[in-house]
């Protein structure tokens, strides 16, 4: 395969794997960034970094499902730091409907009883009678899996260029552009749209869970996903709206008290960081890869709140066809 020059744009979760796999596969690979520190303006900071493609599936595409089970093997492969535990849902008595839904539209799960539940997460012994377990999927601290990803792709040769804005109208000598702006190319990305997600980190040392808890409620479920030293990501939120402003109150309000309902623990948690950022999506949620008519410029895009999970293989998709040229992969638009 011949070498050949690539820039990509933007040094989010979607572009570092650009970047890497493309590296590795023996291209010269410039990454830009336009901030100034890594992270800082990518949406991917606030993201659970979840690798959960059977959970996913009670409302994505199975597309997004079956893709995503190859996540896990591909981030572990890079960032040591991926713990596989699965994931446990469940839902008070009052809310059984909702886990028995969860269960219709989900695959790959066990039913837990309390004992079981117990067993598995000691500190949620005696608060729910009925769970699902997905024992393949995994999780990691989004931060911490990005700078690994960020060190891998130094060690393959990307020279990362911080600081720099991009001009998609200027000249460029690079053989292939490959987009990663997110949100911020929606001028240039024909029917992407903002959605945006909250969260919080909280330091709540006297609850010790072993893998993300998702609870569910008909109006607000979240997830609650270890990062180690008694810190949790709390999240979940969906809004329609392209606003990146600070977290509302009625949003945090909403997600500390379904932490509270999980384990009251968390009343005396510590709030460390809170913040809110707007996800790039497509009309059905699945991110694609487009390639322009002349076949220089690669926009990957729409990751919606599957990034972390469908990142590598985006990144396999583009390597495929820059050494086939075929556009037979399934999230090639």
């Amino acid at each position: 395969m011949a070498q050949r020059e690539i820039t990509v744009v933007g040094a989010g979760v979607l572009g570092l794997w650009q970047a890497l796999t493309l590296a590795r596969q023996g291209h010269a690979v410039t990454l830009v960034e336009q901030s100034d520190q890594p992270f800082t303006a990518a949406a991917s900071r606030w993201a659970g970094a979840m690798l959960a493609p059977d959970c996913e599936g009670e409302s994505a595409p199975p597309i997004v499902r079956d893709l995503g089970r190859g996540a896990k093997d591909l981030w572990q492969a890079v960032h040591p730091g991926v713990v596989g535990n699965g994931t446990l849902v469940t839902a008070h008595a009052r809310d059984q409907s909702e886990l028995h839904r969860f269960a219709r539209a989900t695959t790959g799960h066990k039913q837990l009883d309390e004992d079981a539940i117990a067993k598995l997460e000691p500190d949620l012994a005696g608060r729910f009678s009925s769970a699902l377990y997905f024992p393949h999927e995994a999780h990691f601290d989004c931060m911490v899996g990005m700078r690994a990803v960020l060190t891998a792709a130094r060690e393959a040769g990307v020279n990362i260029v911080f600081g720099s804005r991009w001009d998609e109208g200027g000249a460029h000598t690079a053989d292939i552009v490959i987009d990663c702006r997110g949100f911020a190319a929606r001028a240039s990305v024909k029917g992407l749209r903002g959605v945006r997600g909250e969260r919080l980190l909280v330091a709540a040392r006297d609850v010790a869970l072993a893998r993300p808890v998702r609870l569910l409620h008909p109006r607000q479920p979240i997830y609650v996903v270890p990062q180690g030293d008694g810190r949790y990501v709390v999240g979940a939120t969906v809004i329609e709206r392209e606003d990146d402003g600070p977290m509302t109150v009625r949003s945090a309000l909403e997600l500390l008290g379904s932490a509270y309902a999980l384990h009251p623990a968390f009343a005396e948690a510590a709030i460390l960081d809170m913040g809110a950022g707007v996800r790039p999506a497509f009309g059905d949620n699945v991110p694609r890869v487009l390639i322009a008519d002349d076949g220089r410029t690669i926009r990957v895009n729409g990751a919606y709140r599957h990034g972390f999970l469908l990142a590598p293989i985006l990144a396999q998709a583009v390597a495929g066809y820059l050494a086939t040229g075929q556009r037979d992969h399934p999230l090639i638009g």
